[in-house]
């Protein structure tokens, strides 16, 4: 089962054919798409438009880039979220949470310490309510696993994973699958594409984070990535690890369902 597990298909890039968008994924085979709120702001936004459309799916959570502008009650926003959302078999996971020390004006001083305050509550609720979590991982590897140390969880997805082997092995150790999208199609991705071919094919989900990290067939003029573009990124992991794409679908299908175990309670044709 072809599924793009991570996709902020709420973007404004897609204001002017959002509905065309989600029928030429489904025309690719795209069975199911997780889109993952960033902010108190957006929480509605990304429930409604999963019950839009057949495979919508959906996640709640505070991205650490959008953490600065939160205030302290939109945690207990969230909480209220999840708790309303919960009935909804839509709903599959608390994300996108995580941690970003790429941005040099938010990974230091009191903007670091926010980040990592907003993270660890957000690992409490995910643990409270049993919830697989979706993490942003940019440059924060070991400080991520730091505290799901102290805040087990039922494990969810690395998303856009780029660490090193070790720290690979640490999130799938806890349950972790790791988020295969467009920077493992570009051949300079040295790091990226080699971890995608050395752990078995059971410990990693495909995902766009359209319209972000566009692949790297899309053309100069066009650089919006889409959930479409899943079923390419399906094929170029099939390429590198020198198996059927067929093998990748199926696995990595089952790989999500059992990572966010919520999806199962949709129908997914």
């Amino acid at each position: 089962m072809l599924i793009d597990t991570h996709c902020h298909l709420d973007a404004s890039e897609f204001d002017a054919d959002r509905p065309d968008v989600i029928v030429q994924a489904a025309a690719r085979g795209v069975r199911a798409i997780v889109i993952p709120a960033i902010a108190r702001s957006n929480f509605d936004t990304v429930r409604d438009l999963a019950h839009r459309f057949d495979g919508g799916t959906y996640a709640l959570g505070i991205h650490p880039i959008f953490v600065r502008h939160a205030q302290d009650s939109d945690l207990d926003a969230l909480r209220d979220a999840i708790v309303a959302a919960l009935p909804d078999p839509r709903f599959v996971a608390i994300g996108e949470i995580g941690l970003d020390f790429f941005i040099p004006e938010i990974s230091q001083g009191a903007e670091r310490d926010k980040q990592e305050r907003f993270y660890a509550a957000q690992l409490k609720l995910a643990a409270e309510f049993d919830l697989p979590v979706l993490l942003h991982v940019r440059r924060s590897q070991d400080i991520l696993l730091k505290y799901l140390r102290r805040i087990p969880v039922r494990g969810g997805i690395g998303h856009a994973f780029n660490g090193s082997e070790q720290q690979a092995r640490a999130f799938i150790d806890m349950g972790f699958a790791l988020g295969v999208g467009g920077a493992m199609t570009w051949t300079r991705a040295l790091n990226i594409r080699r971890l995608c071919s050395e752990f078995d094919l059971e410990h990693y989900v495909l995902e766009t984070d359209a319209p972000d990290i566009p692949p790297a067939w899309l053309p100069d003029t066009d650089r919006r990535n889409t959930p479409g573009q899943v079923q390419g990124v399906a094929q170029a992991l099939a390429d590198l690890r020198g198996i059927p794409v067929d093998d990748v679908i199926k696995v990595t299908g089952a790989n999500a369902l059992r990572v966010l175990p919520r999806l199962a309670g949709i129908k997914l044709s």
